[in-house]
């Protein structure tokens, strides 16, 4: 554990943007875990000063029921944070076991896999999200689910890419030789360095997958109000700005940038974090 630090704090301290982009993240973690005793007003709670413009009583102004926006947008941190944790949780899960058994097996199992990755990118990925979430019904449930699917074919087809060019080497040779299962081979030998690629990916994609609930929100297929989340708080305050109260999507918006804007920063720090070549 002692060396895990001791290298975690060598990456930050090495390289400022994932030192810019971890403090962020370290931010959005505290808005999502104490976002709602963090808040200065209850985010439901309306009242008579509406359309306010940002003051000293209220940072970032309120919306058109006299809600406190800076106590939405930081409220709204957990919602969307865990859509897109979990959707990318499933994805990475699923896309990672399948991409790895289709590389090391071949076979039937990466035709299947293979048909199964190219079916899913045939269609406009956030189409294809759109069309499960109409199906299934717009729960945060099913949000989860189409994000994770449409996410499922960046993971299987990195792990498969990794696993195919590792399957030979002269270090999986030997342990093969010396008796491990092909499961413990995939386990302690291969995935170890398949991992640093697909971290980089997590975070791509977990930028993505706030991108994609934000989206389906945005367009009345996501989370329904009054449920403070980002998509939502900027499709309300889209019809406000030609009157003049840019407050109302301008502040959600610039969270949703950020949080993107961070995890795409951060991937190359997780890489380094991960990858067992860079712990010297």
């Amino acid at each position: 554990m002692r060396e895990f630090l001791k290298h975690l704090r060598y990456i930050l301290t090495e390289n400022p943007v994932t030192l810019v982009a971890g403090s962020i993240f370290a931010l959005l973690v505290l808005f999502a875990l104490f976002g709602p005793w963090i808040a200065p007003y209850d985010p439901l709670a309306s009242s008579a000063n509406a359309l306010q413009p940002p003051s000293a009583r209220h940072w970032f102004g309120t919306d058109q029921l006299g809600r406190d926006v800076l106590s939405r947008v930081i409220v709204a941190t957990r919602l969307d944070l865990t859509i897109a944790v979990v959707a990318v949780a499933l994805s990475f899960m699923a896309g990672s076991v399948l991409g790895s058994a289709a590389g090391y097996y071949g076979g039937w199992i990466d035709r299947v896999v293979g048909r199964l990755t190219d079916t899913i990118m045939a269609f406009p990925l956030f189409v294809l999200a759109m069309g499960i979430v109409a199906a299934l019904g717009n729960s945060v449930e099913n949000i989860i689910y189409a994000t994770a699917i449409i996410n499922f074919p960046f993971y299987a087809r990195v792990a498969r890419a990794e696993v195919n060019v590792r399957r030979e080497a002269g270090f999986v040779l030997a342990a093969r030789l010396a008796g491990n299962s092909d499961i413990r081979l995939l386990a302690t030998q291969i995935y170890p360095n398949v991992l640093p690629p697909m971290m980089v990916q997590v975070s791509l994609n977990m930028g993505w997958a706030i991108l994609n609930a934000a989206g389906l929100s945005f367009i009345g297929l996501g989370v329904r109000p009054p449920t403070p989340e980002w998509g939502i708080m900027v499709a309300e305050g889209a019809g406000y700005i030609v009157s003049g109260e840019w407050w109302l999507a301008l502040f959600p918006g610039a969270a949703l940038m950020i949080a993107v804007f961070c995890f795409n920063l951060l991937g190359d720090g997780l890489r380094d974090l991960i990858d067992p070549r860079r712990r010297t």
